[in-house]
């Protein structure tokens, strides 16, 4: 399973066609994170001004069509994960079959992550 940190506004923007965040056109490629502890820490890192529910997409690696490679962060991992560590990233769309469920992230009033719980 992949773990993808997306706002909600964002995923529901287009439901009607394969997820595609702004990085695959800027890096060419969607970002993942391998598990909770990893997703977490991603999140602390660069998400704690989003506004709105943050949302972890899981996805079904089997499920993709587009191709995943485990690759090293650059130009380094956020604080908190270990030096080579591997993401998984991946080059093309989402598609939304893949997405077999979805968790929020529970955040403290300055937008730490505190963990994640089943979103309904």
């Amino acid at each position: 399973m992949l773990f993808h940190l997306v706002p909600l506004d964002d995923w529901l923007r287009t439901p009607e066609r394969p997820y595609a965040p702004a990085s695959l056109d800027e890096e060419g490629f969607v970002h993942c994170s391998a598990d909770e502890t990893v997703v977490l820490a991603v999140a602390d890192a660069f998400y704690r001004e989003v506004a709105g529910p943050l949302m972890v997409l899981l996805i079904d690696e089997a499920l993709l069509r587009a191709e995943v490679r485990w690759e090293a962060a650059e130009p380094a991992p956020p604080p908190g994960v270990a030096e080579g560590t591997s993401f998984p990233h991946v080059y093309g769309p989402v598609e939304r079959s893949a997405v077999t469920g979805m968790l929020e992230v529970v955040r403290d009033p300055n937008g730490r992550p505190l963990g994640l719980t089943a979103w309904s």
